[in-house]
């Protein structure tokens, strides 16, 4: 094989890719926050669901109030209070990760360990907050498991978010690497909008609230990375040969 095309980096999206964070997680956090700021407001599944089209959670925030408590945007500290109900909300979130609420999806641990013993890079490029990622990791992969990824890109390190490629951009550039040795792993549309953007080949594997979103472009779509003992569902292109996402499926899909 050319090592010249030989995979070198798989960068991962977090919520919704290393584990379904959404539902059960962030929405469940975002509530919290709200009944101790005193607001009546309820974010239920479904209007999480379409909440979920904006990226990031103080831009969420902000689009809600726009649509739903126009009034409450006249207050002269707006920007400040968003970013502390944000903060409480990402304690909250927090706390539901220490506790193991929010497990790994299938396939991502052995995944990892796989990607880890054949020395490729891993890293993360997320609109989610640094606080919310080692979380995850830490509960679900142990302490020492933010070591194992070369570049971390979280939160409000770039100006643009998903499905701007910004993220994508500054996480090849601290690899220094070139987006043809490298693979996305995403869960949405937004996501992999943002990863193509950066020419950055994308593998996706739905999640709960992403099942029904346009995934043109991807080289695969799957229900999930997959196990030995519960293979992934192929939803469209390129398929397991075995059942499940390993490195040798990741190396030949960015030829």
């Amino acid at each position: 094989m050319n090592t010249k095309n030989k995979l070198q980096a798989v960068l991962f999206d977090v919520d919704g890719t290393l584990a379904d964070t959404e539902q059960d997680g962030h929405r469940l956090a975002f509530n919290a926050a709200f009944k101790q700021f005193n607001l009546d407001w309820h974010w239920g599944i479904d209007l999480y669901g379409e909440l979920l089209q904006v990226t990031g959670g103080k831009e969420r925030i902000r689009y809600y109030m726009e649509k739903h408590v126009p009034a409450m945007l006249n207050q002269s500290n707006l920007t400040e209070w968003i970013a502390s109900l944000h903060k409480t909300k990402t304690k909250y979130f927090e706390s539901l990760m220490e506790t193991g609420s929010i497990p790994l999806r299938p396939g991502v641990a052995r995944l990892i360990h796989e990607l880890r013993q054949e020395k490729i890079k891993l890293a993360i490029a997320t609109t989610t907050t640094m606080e919310n990622v080692t979380a995850l990791l830490k509960s679900t992969l142990g302490e020492e498991s933010i070591d194992w990824f070369d570049v971390i890109g979280a939160g409000d390190i770039v100006p643009m978010k998903k499905p701007a490629p910004d993220i994508y951009h500054w996480v090849l550039n601290q690899l220094n690497l070139t987006a043809q040795h490298c693979i996305a792993i995403e869960d949405s549309e937004n996501g992999l909008k943002s990863a193509l953007a950066a020419n950055l080949p994308t593998l996706i594997t739905v999640s709960g609230y992403t099942r029904s979103q346009d995934f043109s472009g991807a080289i695969a779509v799957l229900s999930d990375l997959g196990e030995p003992s519960q293979p992934c569902t192929p939803i469209k292109g390129e398929i397991p040969d075995n059942g499940w996402v390993d490195y040798r499926m990741l190396n030949s899909l960015i030829h």
